[in-house]
């Protein structure tokens, strides 16, 4: 008589940048009309819409086709959700997220709850004691949450006006729900730059302006941290020398928005041309994809990508 026994994932993700083994990559297929402006979920999108510049579906399909191809070039495994007609399932990062061997599903905005329903067959491979819903007065998206070795970076807004701003995305019950689920971390919290109308003036998640790569460097832009002291602490965490200052403009590009597969490959959108040159310098291998499309609705490699497995 043979036995079968169901295959489980055992998660692991430990920081940001460990060779990377498993994925989930969102998906812009059936991605559906430009959306109405009130619709809208952020700044950027709401300029694209509102210059005719929203992008077309078959031009981020193609985007996101040449980033799983460099998955496929370094042997990662890659998730793809459930397509879901007419749905915006972009941004996979924002859904879930992994610290250690716990998934953490995001308390995100209600209109995308069905974007969590679409990676079920993902879901359903990993043990329910490993998947943690938090609860609802908790709000937090992936993109707020860096786990870092013994630290977990996480971006907030705790302002009284919190519920005015649709780009807050993040509270701090969530922050403490975080370190009370890892005590053995320190979990280190950033109050944001929250604007509904400036793109330029608003830093939707940590990763909009901060991401840790290689085993010591940094991307960071200083105007998207609320407290001079924060931002200053990981000046000082990095040191000066290990990071990459990005401005305005180019924060508004999404350059802090890249994605580690290894501690020394970083995928990164073909026209970051500073950053790209900065990096090579660094002795960084870089996977150049062009994602400015992607771009236009305010997030970029690391938004569209939800880690599983790292070594």
């Amino acid at each position: 008589m043979k036995l079968f026994y169901a295959l489980i994932m055992k998660l692991n993700i430990q920081n940001e940048t460990s060779r990377l083994r498993s994925v989930i990559l969102g998906i812009a297929k059936g991605n559906g009309p430009i959306p109405k402006v009130e619709d809208a979920y952020d700044p950027k999108s709401i300029q694209h819409i509102k210059a005719g510049t929203y992008p077309l579906e078959e031009d981020m399909i193609k985007e996101m086709d040449a980033v799983a191809k460099v998955f496929d070039k370094y042997n990662v495994t890659v998730y793809r959700p459930q397509t879901i007609d007419d749905y915006n399932q972009i941004f996979s990062r924002d859904i879930a997220f992994v610290i250690e061997d716990k998934l953490i599903k995001a308390n995100i905005l209600p209109d995308r709850e069905r974007e969590y329903e679409a990676i079920q067959h993902v879901l359903g491979q990993i043990d329910s004691k490993d998947i943690i819903v938090l609860p609802e007065e908790c709000h937090v998206e992936g993109g707020d949450v860096m786990p870092w070795n013994d630290y977990v970076f996480i971006g907030t807004y705790s302002g009284e006006d919190y519920a005015d701003y649709i780009t807050a995305r993040t509270n701090m019950d969530a922050v403490i729900a975080i370190q009370e689920l890892f005590p053995d971390k320190t979990v280190k919290a950033f109050e944001l730059r929250k604007s509904n109308t400036d793109p330029k003036d608003n830093a939707l998640h940590l990763d909009c302006c901060f991401q840790p790569i290689g085993t010591d460097k940094a991307i960071l832009h200083k105007n998207g941290f609320l407290v001079e002291s924060e931002y200053e602490w990981l000046v000082n965490f990095f040191g000066k020398e290990n990071i990459f200052e990005i401005n305005k403009e180019e924060m508004y590009n999404m350059n802090s928005n890249v994605f580690s597969i290894s501690e020394d490959v970083i995928i990164s959108e073909q026209n970051f041309t500073r950053l790209n040159t900065w990096l090579r310098n660094n002795d960084f291998t870089v996977e150049e994809v062009l994602y400015s499309e992607i771009a236009k609705q305010e997030g970029l490699l690391r938004c569209s990508t939800m880690p599983l497995i790292r070594d």
